[in-house]
């Protein structure tokens, strides 16, 4: 397994990290002995970077992930968790903070966490469930300090999601050491300039201020919530379609265009869209850790056989970019 350095944090993660969300649903609504199975191989390929959040299925992510590491008791892994602050809750958030830790630290049973990401989205001027760059700067991130000053967390997270001004001025302030940025084969604009008339947010080649900062990232939304295999199928223990992140504006626009995709499976440049996608996610050396979906053993040891086999060749890229070229001027 690929080790990476995570920015300037001094850590070094596994390429594919491990990920406990309820979009694949694996860690939510698996069963136990397959959460074992799947931990437990991926601690054995050399998986270090474990990442979970109390939203995953109102806390059972963070309890069946403290149950596995503690009955596995592996060593040099870190664990990752998050924070999403209620808009009701605004006007106390460093309280709120601080209660949320407290309460996903003894759902996982342990005393720290390594990185304390927000997840709630960020951008200009706040309202709905956002908070502006202001507040997550001069509120979330001294709530995080004083959660690092009492030994609960080690890193300090952002979600980068919201609006791309807003998300690069908090980058930017040097308060965070980790971001989970959305980067796949339908929006590459955290690495590349989009075309005039792509149809997706514009990231701003956000890699750019990351690396600047010395940010560590957590690849998401590498399979766009499933649309990336190429087929509208679900696994039962899939959640239903999620809403986009910076692609299309319906699952259905990100599942048809991926379609568009599979000429890199028919013209031998990968096994499968899936294969593709996650190969793709990790061509960029910014990128510290990805997180790809999973509702079964089967679809980790997919994702862990696709890592192996390394990033997608430059002859690749250029097709997948070809392709994508077709996009410009849709609406999303």
């Amino acid at each position: 397994m690929e080790m990476r350095d995570f920015g300037r944090t001094g850590m070094r993660t596994s390429v594919l990290g491990f990920g406990c969300g309820a979009v694949g649903g694996l860690m939510v609504r698996g069963s136990s002995a397959d959460q074992e199975n799947a931990v437990g191989q991926a601690l054995d390929a050399g998986i270090n970077y474990f990442d979970t959040a109390v939203q995953y299925g109102d806390g059972l992510s963070e309890t069946h992930l403290g149950r596995v590491l503690a009955k596995l008791k592996p060593s040099g892994v870190f664990v990752g968790t998050k924070v999403r602050i209620p808009s009701a809750l605004f006007g106390g958030i460093a309280a709120e903070v601080t209660r949320s830790m407290d309460a996903s630290l003894g759902r996982l049973g342990m005393d720290h966490v390594d990185i304390f990401h927000l997840h709630n989205p960020i951008t200009v001027n706040g309202g709905g469930e956002s908070l502006s760059a202001d507040q997550v700067l001069n509120e979330v991130a001294p709530a995080f300090e004083a959660l690092r000053a009492a030994g609960k967390i080690r890193f300090l997270g952002i979600t980068a999601i919201g609006d791309t001004e807003a998300v690069l001025k908090v980058l930017d302030s040097g308060k965070f050491q980790s971001a989970q940025v959305s980067y796949n084969m339908l929006n590459p604009s955290a690495a590349q300039p989009l075309p005039a008339g792509y149809p997706a947010q514009d990231y701003g080649r956000m890699f750019d201020h990351t690396v600047a900062a010395g940010v560590g990232v957590v690849g998401i939304r590498v399979l766009a919530g499933g649309a990336l295999t190429g087929s509208a199928e679900r696994h039962p223990t899939a959640s239903p379609p999620p809403e986009p992140i910076g692609s299309a504006m319906s699952y259905g626009t990100d599942l048809q265009r991926a379609q568009r995709l599979m000429p890199l499976v028919t013209e031998g440049f990968a096994g499968s869209l899936a294969e593709a996608a996650t190969r793709f996610a990790i061509t960029h050396p910014a990128m510290g850790s990805i997180l790809v979906g999973m509702a079964t053993v089967e679809e980790f040891e997919a994702s862990l056989a696709a890592v192996l086999k390394g990033p997608l060749s430059v002859e690749a890229l250029a097709r997948m970019a070809a392709l994508s070229q077709g996009f410009v001027g849709e609406g999303r």
